[in-house]
């Protein structure tokens, strides 16, 4: 596992020169220089003392590395199919999306096809119709989005999707917080 960037960064942000850093952690200059060029690994004892040094722990550390990546293709993509009479797929497109501020996915419903109604929560939703027609209903309001519009809402209410056209519609659907 390649750390030496992370630790470089972490050091810099603090500040902090080679030397500064190993003094603080009685480790050699060249240590903390092959370190950050990942030419050695340190122990989980000094990989430890050098993250607290640097004002981390290691939890926070290692799932850093999992933030760093921007680009999410197929392989990422979590894919629920509705049952028969919903005529319809959910594609969660960024993977453990529930623990980020925002969720973003990829619904297609058929013709007929709606989504389960989501109980008020707090939040707000932001869709985005790719293709086809949804009719957005909100409590007891509802109001139809064609392709290349979109629609927001604060969810205070009951909420669902109904796909309003005769062919399928597709929809990137957008909740802060996670909800789906």
């Amino acid at each position: 596992m390649k750390i030496g960037n992370q630790i470089r960064r972490l050091r810099l942000q603090r500040g902090l020169t080679q030397e500064e850093l190993a003094d603080r952690c009685e480790l050699s200059k060249s240590f903390i220089s092959l370190l950050e060029r990942d030419l050695t690994s340190p122990s989980l004892d000094t990989l430890s003392d050098l993250l607290e040094t640097l004002g981390c722990d290691l939890p926070t550390f290692f799932r850093s590395n999992d933030a760093e990546k921007l680009v999410f293709g197929g392989e990422d993509i979590f894919v629920k199919e509705y049952p028969e009479g919903y005529k319809g797929m959910i594609r969660w497109l960024i993977p453990s999306a529930q623990k980020n501020r925002m969720e973003p996915i990829l619904l297609e419903l058929g013709p007929g096809g709606e989504t389960d109604e989501d109980d008020p929560h707090e939040g707000e939703e932001f869709g985005y119709v790719l293709q086809g027609a949804v009719k957005v209903v909100l409590g007891d309001h509802a109001e139809k989005a064609r392709k290349d519009e979109s629609f927001y809402f604060r969810p205070d209410a009951p909420h669902k999707l109904v796909n309003a056209g005769k062919g399928a519609c597709k929809v990137l659907w957008i909740s802060s917080p996670p909800s789906f």
